[in-house]
């Protein structure tokens, strides 16, 4: 079946609605993933998802899980929009012919989306990394002046050098760290890692997009109507944890990246090869997969949400309505 013709203000406003309904189901595990890919052999705080979770809300109470979510919620209708309508654009491009795409076309298409989605996923992940990972740089320095004063005999004094320095970095908000950025390095600031989240983000789309397609496509009675709305969401969980997967090494590199602060002993990266280099010699290929079941438990929910309200075309309806009342 020919893609419908788009309706591109529809296709925003769908994908923004579906974005921010979806990061507000899923942040706390973003969260996690992000702290768990951080955390190297160095000093580990966290041992799994529900242990990261577990510590969070027992530091920080319940909304500490949600440390980064405003940068995210923000920008996630703009970056879900453009990635939505941008496949559907190029499917449509590419469909010209009114022949079904061929699985060549339904790549191209996604990677064209995952090309399109950096320019706000790149700024919206930066920020939003600093933010989460906070937390943790903050535990990991209160666990070692603790260790600190078990360990110095009684009277001596503690250094506390960069030590307050780190503190207030770690309550910086989202505007701070932006200024920042923006005053010591300019926009090239905000699109550190630019390069590592288009090796992860152009595969992604490239594995999901045909992937959901064909899915979906199972559920579909005949060609002219659509998949019910459980096939939708479905498949776009399927499709999501699967590329998430397969993409999880690249996001380990970009979450490291774009990191601007170290905890102890960890080391820090000049780029996608010497961080490559160092994983894999100092942690093993195994590193490569931290998050990656809390990257599936994101994604798959995440995309099918957005895929359900997104083919629903709950936009669509209500700009049909406008217009019917309009005449």
């Amino acid at each position: 079946m020919a893609d419908k013709q788009i309706s591109l203000p529809a296709k925003l406003i769908n994908g923004g609605i579906a974005g921010l309904i979806g990061v507000t189901c899923v942040f706390p595990i973003d969260l996690a993933k992000t702290r768990l890919q951080n955390q190297q052999n160095g000093q580990r705080m966290y041992s799994s998802m529900s242990d990261c979770l577990i510590k969070t809300i027992r530091s920080d109470g319940y909304f500490g899980m949600y440390r980064g979510a405003a940068v995210n919620l923000t920008l996630v209708t703009p970056e879900k929009a453009i990635k939505l309508a941008a496949n559907d654009f190029f499917r449509h491009i590419l469909s010209k012919d009114g022949k079904k795409l061929t699985l060549i076309k339904e790549m191209l298409a996604g990677c064209g989306a995952g090309t399109c989605q950096v320019i706000v996923t790149t700024p919206m992940e930066m920020l939003k990394i600093q933010l989460q990972d906070a937390g943790r740089l903050a535990a990991q320095r209160k666990l070692m002046a603790a260790q600190a004063v078990s360990s110095s005999p009684v009277g001596s004094p503690i250094s506390s050098t960069g030590h307050t320095t780190s503190t207030n970095k770690s309550q910086q908000t989202a505007t701070q760290i932006t200024k920042e950025l923006l005053r010591s390095k300019g926009i090239a600031g905000l699109y550190k890692g630019l390069g590592a989240t288009l090796l992860r983000d152009v595969p992604f789309s490239i594995v999901y997009f045909p992937l959901f397609a064909n899915l979906n496509e199972l559920g579909q009675k005949s060609p002219d109507e659509r998949a019910p709305f459980y096939v939708s969401f479905i498949s776009g969980c399927i499709a999501g944890s699967t590329a998430a997967v397969v993409v999880n090494p690249c996001d380990v590199i970009k979450t490291r990246l774009q990191s601007l602060q170290r905890g102890i002993n960890e080391d820090s990266y000049s780029g996608i090869v010497d961080c490559t280099r160092k994983i894999w010699r100092n942690e093993g290929a195994k590193a490569f997969l931290k998050g990656a079941y809390c990257r599936a438990l994101v994604i798959a929910p995440l995309f099918g949400i957005a895929q359900v309200v997104y083919f629903l075309g709950i936009a669509e309806t209500v700009l049909e309505m406008l217009q019917s009342r309009r005449y």
